[in-house]
């Protein structure tokens, strides 16, 4: 039997509520050509009894269960081992995707942009009760140059690509998996080493669906105070690349400093020694001419998200209501 065109990867772990959303999601694609790999890190609930059925009806539909819990990344790798596939959908549990012809777009976007390593679309975020609540479009459509979105993420202090579930990506590129030692910002750790070598391909279509709730792990890493130190700590470190322009330097420098002021008592160590190598590959003259220009940028920037934020509900209650923006 010949090997799938796109694995879906879905990596799961004590999310029984959620699959048959998920994997249904899947199973309703206008792009047939794929499997549905889902492996469970050692579920205390009715994972097992909830997907058996779809395996059953579809055999497509691949579960398997670790023998002992690898934790949440070497689970994602575990799942990339195990791909047939040329092209890889990752499809965390508690999300889905929200469109029909997701998986046959994000190929049709791969595969007509060669220099393109990623895929990407907008995402519509999900409530616990699966209502939509905001669209999230982070950039134009068309094909984007690798290292210009490195930068633009620096710059912004986000990820500009979007999570593992509204991105496809070959399987060849990434055989080197998922880095261990990271737990909040894996996915754009591999985003830039990809996007280092290729581009990425974006739709502001919200094919694919990212659910927020207090269980999921990105919740739990900022509550323990994780996420915005490993985060930092990332951003710091790639930025003193050479080819990274001082404006991307910057802006990790003042999200430092407002990092210090939010949590004094955690900033210490590595992230003092991090916001000084940033101050030196400034330079006096730099920093001051940055400072001033951020304290004038300021009011137009929160100005902006504003009228952004906006804008974004504005457009969710247009889609909702089967409008167009300018109708």
């Amino acid at each position: 039997m010949s090997l799938p065109q796109i694995s879906v990867l879905m990596p799961t772990y004590n999310y029984a509520s959620y699959l048959p959303e998920a994997i249904t999601s899947v199973l309703a694609q206008d792009f047939r050509d794929f499997e549905l790999l889902i492996i469970d890190d050692g579920s205390t609930d009715n994972t097992a009894g909830v997907v058996q059925p779809f395996c059953a009806r579809d055999s497509r539909v691949k579960f398997s269960v670790n023998p002992s819990n690898l934790g949440m990344v070497n689970n994602w790798n575990k799942c990339l081992e195990q791909a047939g596939g040329s092209c890889i959908k990752f499809l965390f549990a508690d999300d889905k995707l929200a469109d029909p012809r997701a998986l046959g777009k994000l190929l049709a976007l791969l595969r007509d942009n060669p220099s393109a390593v990623l895929a990407a679309s907008a995402r519509a975020i999900l409530d616990e009760k699966s209502n939509v609540t905001e669209i999230w479009r982070s950039l134009p459509d068309g094909c984007h140059r690798g290292r210009d979105i490195i930068k633009a993420c620096l710059v912004q202090n986000e990820n500009l690509v979007g999570e593992p579930s509204s991105v496809l990506f070959r399987k060849a590129d990434a055989r080197r998996g998922f880095d261990p030692k990271l737990v909040q910002i894996v996915d754009v750790e591999m985003w830039f080493r990809l996007l280092e070598q290729g581009d990425l391909a974006y739709t502001r279509e919200p094919l694919c669906a990212f659910r927020r709730h207090t269980r999921q792990q990105t919740a739990l890493n900022n509550d323990q105070g994780l996420a915005w130190r490993e985060h930092t700590r990332f951003f710091t470190d790639y930025a003193a690349r050479p080819w990274i322009p001082r404006r991307a330097r910057f802006s990790i420098l003042f999200a430092l400093r407002r990092l210090r002021q939010k949590r004094p008592g955690s900033f210490t160590g590595d992230l003092l020694e991090s916001e000084e190598n940033l101050c030196r590959q400034l330079g006096k003259g730099w920093y001051f001419l940055y400072w001033l220009c951020y304290r004038m940028a300021v009011p137009f920037y929160n100005l902006k998200r504003s009228i952004n934020k906006r804008r974004s509900r504005a457009r969710l209650g247009w889609e909702r209501a089967g409008r167009k923006p300018d109708s």
